[in-house]
């Protein structure tokens, strides 16, 4: 027996981005890969503004990842292990793919709403070890993260990330 072609669909754009309207993170993903053990990770995810990403790496283990620009408009934030930031790539129709590498400290922001990323990533999927959050980047759901997430979406190269009260040292 084969298996369907898998479509995913405007209708289905919209939906996932109207969950991500209700949610409290102000973010949904929906995985495409049949299992979180499938060696090829492969998801949708819809980001509204406002919803907050912790800037992290993919460093245990070392894995790429791959985003493409399906709905809206994005912001990539890299940053060295200062928080400085290191690249600002707005993701839109001019540059709608990139690929982050391994290790990277990153984070991405919405900068618009009903924005939607395809992301293709190695597997098998791997929760971001405590280790691989950036130890100046505030705990999400706090005060000091609202306040980031704002900035994210207006900074540039060589701004450094603000630390507020409640951030992890």
């Amino acid at each position: 027996m084969t298996t369907p072609v898998q479509r995913i669909t405007h209708s289905d754009l919209d939906e996932l981005t109207a969950a991500a309207q209700r949610g409290t993170r102000r973010r949904q993903n929906r995985n495409l890969h049949p299992a979180l053990t499938d060696p090829v990770q492969r998801l949708l995810n819809a980001l509204e503004p406002g919803t907050y990403v912790p800037p992290h790496r993919h460093a245990i283990p070392a894995k790429w990842e791959l985003m493409a620009l399906l709905t809206g408009r994005a912001v990539l934030l890299t940053f060295n292990d200062a928080g400085v930031i290191q690249e600002r790539i707005d993701l839109d129709t001019g540059t709608p793919v990139i690929e982050v590498p391994p290790a990277t400290w990153h984070t991405l922001a919405a900068l618009v709403p009903h924005t939607v990323l395809l992301e293709v990533k190695p597997g098998p999927y791997v929760p971001v070890a405590p280790v691989d959050v950036a130890p100046w980047a505030p705990a999400e759901g706090s005060l000091d993260a609202v306040a980031l997430e704002r900035w994210f979406r207006m900074a540039a190269p060589g701004d450094c990330a603000p630390r507020g009260t409640t951030d992890r040292l």
